[in-house]
């Protein structure tokens, strides 16, 4: 329905959906503009997803970006590199710079890009609750938060937050990553290299002391959901163990963030014997081994991107906020086990929540013209519960779901290469 206003979306897009929201550290950008969500008082289940504004495929060759004037891991996006039409419907969300050959040269903006996006949601949703269809779910909460566009929905009796990024897409592999492709890592042989080249993006985020208006940040989302076949299940526990104690105890002053964590993880994934890692019964060694990576990290300010290890994601930090995070881990690493107890004890409450607000027969939401009598949350919840059913019995698979905006009660699944 965006791309309908003012066709600037692409009409054929593909679109990434990642299990978590933001705040979960599933793309490496930035939290601090972020408003504050809790599982059970705001949201039962988190996404992110990944909307490409633009699209550039050529697989041919690497892909080389304007760095000139970002720091490592970040770039400038000039739409020369796009046609005239291309140029036309996107200006406006652009600043602009005199070529040295005289021309006018506009730069992508995230920031213009943002509220462009944020604005056409808008419209798009009061157009929904002017003319409600059945089947589409209720609208609870809109909000901007910085380039990041955070919507929570009713579906049925679950409340789903959707984390919404506006993107550049690529396709093929960016030359400042190409070294990284020489090196031995854990996953080769597991998947080929054409899976975890695929593509790659830009994402709305600046440097450290980077120009928010034109900075856009690389982001590996889609070679990561390919990695994460290859990455045990007890490292994988572990390392949603070590997030869920984290990602609150250091989240304030800003300096670790769950992407971080993850980086850590496929670091050593490359760095240790595979055999130890298959270990089926490892998972509180495995623990043990990240918050040991973690404090390791912190107190040399030392955190290299897993793509393009040159850049180091933690050199900007304060001796002050290193000391002080490294005093927090200490008090972690002496006792895993009560810090684990009490995110399992944070998590517990957060799910009787949802039950309790489930059971009373409604969510804590804005009425909605959704709500138009009968039991509009019988078929949402028969979908949920089939979309919940498909990820659960088909782990590590690619699942794609086809919906036709003209009719949104029909939506279609691909699981790989078999359709529902």
């Amino acid at each position: 329905m965006v791309q309908k206003l003012d066709q600037k979306l692409p009409v054929a897009n593909e679109y990434l959906l990642l299990s978590g929201g933001v705040r979960e550290g599933v793309v490496d950008l930035d939290l601090d503009e972020l408003n504050v969500y809790a599982r059970g008082t705001d949201y039962d289940m988190d996404f992110t997803l990944l909307v490409p504004a633009l699209k550039l495929h050529d697989r041919n060759q690497p892909v080389t970006l304007d760095m000139r004037h970002s720091a490592l891991c970040h770039s400038w996006l000039s739409l020369r590199l796009f046609d005239e039409g291309t140029i036309s419907k996107w200006k406006d969300c652009c600043t602009i710079a005199d070529h040295i050959n005289g021309a006018t040269n506009y730069f992508f903006s995230p920031t213009k890009v943002a509220d462009w996006f944020y604005d056409s949601i808008s419209i798009v949703l009061s157009e929904i609750q002017k003319k409600p269809q059945r089947g589409m779910p209720k609208v609870e909460k809109v909000e901007k938060n910085g380039t990041i566009i955070s919507i929570i929905l009713g579906v049925g009796s679950s409340r789903m937050l959707y984390d919404i990024v506006p993107v550049v897409s690529f396709k093929g592999w960016p030359a400042v990553a190409q070294s990284w492709l020489m090196e031995n890592h854990f996953w080769d042989g597991k998947i080929t290299e054409e899976e975890v080249i695929s593509g790659f993006y830009l994402v709305p985020a600046c440097s450290y002391k980077g120009k928010k208006d034109n900075e856009w940040r690389l982001s590996f989302a889609r070679s990561e959901v390919q990695l994460k076949k290859c990455i045990s299940g007890s490292l994988m526990q572990a390392y949603q163990a070590c997030k869920a104690i984290i990602i609150k105890l250091l989240s304030r002053p800003k300096a670790i963030s769950p992407y971080h964590l993850r980086s850590m993880m496929l670091w050593a994934c490359d760095r240790l014997p595979a055999s130890y890692l298959a270990q089926e019964d490892y998972a509180a060694h495995f623990l043990l081994g990240l918050i040991d990576d973690l404090q390791h990290c912190l107190v040399n300010k030392m955190c290299p991107n897993y793509f393009i290890p040159q850049c180091n994601m933690l050199e900007h930090l304060s001796e002050e906020t290193v000391m002080l995070h490294a005093r927090k881990l200490s008090s972690v690493r002496s006792d895993p086990a009560e810090h684990l107890r009490t995110a399992i004890e944070h998590v517990k409450a957060a799910n009787r929540l949802t039950l309790k607000l489930q059971r009373r027969g409604s969510t804590t939401s804005i009425p909605s013209p959704q709500s138009d009598g009968g039991d509009p949350n019988q078929p949402d919840d028969r979908l949920a519960k089939k979309l919940q059913q498909l990820v659960t019995e088909n782990p590590g698979k690619s699942i794609s779901v086809f919906i036709n905006p003209d009719d949104v009660t029909r939506p279609h699944f691909r699981i790989d290469d078999k359709f529902f």
